[in-house]
């Protein structure tokens, strides 16, 4: 256990400065931006004076060194600022936007996670037939497709020509009220208030941005999940399992299957991580009210603030999950900790 604890403690603190280093690069990559937020608030019409006097008031006055104090106080008291662009706290402007991000990062997970690994284990039990090749045709596609471009083709296919999805307008058609709000999900709020009207409604939305996402992330967890799998099929003790006559459905679900998954976990870890703060392109498709929206909108009119916010949530998430994984790691293989 002392190995364990001490483990723990130092991805913890690596996890730290992490974050903390994700803090200082979006602070000075912001200040980067070639547009001046005082003058895109001041308006097209102000002067130099009120420029002035709007950068006092935004504090863009102070030296670089000055700002970064100011601001990481303020965010270790667990305040993001306000948007210059709408002046409302970035906090809360991201938590009312952030269900709508999850709820779709989870259905594309999900759909992804499916595939991904149905594919890749078929692939590595019937390596090298037609079964393999077309996996690791799914999975190139997958891979070499470009997001904004497949969404578009999505939107034209299914909505345009087949009617198949609903119009590309949000989470919910014009005019039709969301359930009364419990966890933030459309559809699981739904599910809970008995509206099956409106939760029908909301799968016609979802459905298609979540499987365009879900075709682009189940690539590599189809790579890795087959290039595993196919690693613990030909490990000795397989083949010594089978000699002594372990029948092939217990060898595959008990040995296996369980061994394969400890390298797809870093995988899955990286792949929900990418859907909460890479599926920007596809909230702009689809007019999806999220995060990403949101973000996109903060970073054309240089909106410094939102755009940290942003940001920093992006990497809490991901370098939680990474810390997640690596304390999973520990408990499942006691030789990480030891290294």
């Amino acid at each position: 256990m002392p190995y364990l604890f001490r483990y723990i403690f130092r991805r913890f603190f690596l996890t730290l400065i992490a974050i903390f280093g994700v803090i200082v690069l979006a602070f000075l990559l912001t200040r980067l931006l070639p547009n001046n937020p005082a003058a895109l608030r001041a308006g097209p019409l102000a002067d130099e004076a009120i420029i002035k006097q709007y950068e006092k008031q935004m504090g863009l006055d102070q030296p670089l060194f000055v700002q970064f104090s100011t601001y990481f106080g303020q965010l270790v008291k667990g305040d993001l600022g306000e948007s210059w662009r709408t002046g409302q706290p970035v906090i809360e402007e991201l938590g009312i936007r952030i269900p709508a991000t999850l709820e779709l990062a989870l259905s594309a997970f999900f759909i992804a996670l499916v595939v991904g690994l149905t594919l890749g284990i078929l692939a590595a039990v019937y390596a090298d037939t037609w079964i393999d090749q077309a996996a690791r045709v799914f999975a190139t596609l997958g891979a070499s497709l470009a997001l904004f471009w497949l969404a578009l083709v999505g939107v034209y296919v299914f909505y345009y020509l087949l009617h198949w999805a609903a119009a590309p307008v949000g989470r919910l058609t014009i005019g039709l009220s969301a359930p009364p709000d419990v966890t933030g999900l459309i559809l699981i709020d739904s599910l809970i208030d008995g509206d099956f009207k409106t939760f029908k409604d909301g799968v016609s939305h979802i459905w298609l941005p979540a499987c365009t996402l879900a075709f682009i992330v189940s690539a590599p967890i189809i790579k890795i999940s087959r290039a595993a799998m196919k690693d613990v099929l030909n490990a000795d003790y397989i083949r010594t399992a089978r000699a002594i006559g372990v029948s092939s459905w217990e060898l595959f679900t008990k040995d296996a299957l369980m061994n394969a998954f400890i390298p797809i976990l870093t995988m899955l870890g990286i792949v929900f991580g990418y859907l909460m703060g890479g599926n920007l392109i596809v909230e702009q498709v689809f007019a999806w009210p999220g995060i990403g929206q949101y973000a996109w909108k903060a970073l054309i009119t240089n909106d410094f603030n939102a755009v940290q916010g942003f940001v920093i949530l992006i990497a809490f998430v991901y370098v939680s999950l990474n810390f997640l994984i690596d304390v999973t790691y520990a408990l499942v293989n006691p030789q990480i900790r030891l290294e």
